[in-house]
């Protein structure tokens, strides 16, 4: 077998395996970019009325608590604190892919709803599958799209380094 059938080959078979999960991160990847833009992927944030955070823990937490779709029972239930003293506000992210935004100073709740964003991204670095999914199959996808790439150039130069060989 010549190199070239071989490139060739191989070039086509590691397209095939890797076509679905390339689609999938293309799709997710697209969704993230504009995630922003669309209040049903991720939130938009609010503005409270002070840029210096005052409000405690324990009051964070009964907030959090009051809202019954999050689901929130003890620290536990939370995810993260998301602290923008620029807008005034405390983003809950629950476990439950829920956020609670609240204002830093007088801990109004100012706005609840479901954040998708989250599960997209898991779903782009292949973690909602499985937690270490980005390496067993992440890796792997990213360096058969090298290979792909390389094979593809080299298909795609080939006949132009033929056709300029034959002119001398």
């Amino acid at each position: 077998m010549s190199f070239r059938k071989v490139n060739r080959s191989t070039h086509k078979w590691a397209s095939i395996i890797v076509a679905i999960p390339v689609l999938i991160i293309i799709v997710t990847g697209i969704l993230l970019l504009i995630k922003k833009e669309f209040s049903y992927l991720q939130p938009a944030s609010q503005s409270g009325v002070s840029n210096v955070p005052s409000i405690p823990f324990d009051v964070i937490l009964q907030q959090a608590k009051s809202v019954e779709e999050a689901q929130v029972e003890s620290w536990d239930s939370i995810d993260r604190l998301d602290v923008r003293p620029s807008k005034g506000i405390i983003k809950i992210r629950t476990n439950s892919q829920w956020e609670i935004q609240l204002d830093s100073e007088t801990a109004e709740i100012l706005h609840v709803a479901y954040r998708r964003s989250d599960t997209i991204e898991q779903i782009h670095d292949g973690t909602y599958w499985q937690k270490n999914a980005n390496l067993w199959l992440s890796l792997p996808v990213a360096i058969t799209l090298l290979l792909i790439s390389l094979t593809g150039l080299f298909l795609f130069f080939y006949p132009y380094y033929k056709r300029f060989q034959k002119r001398d």
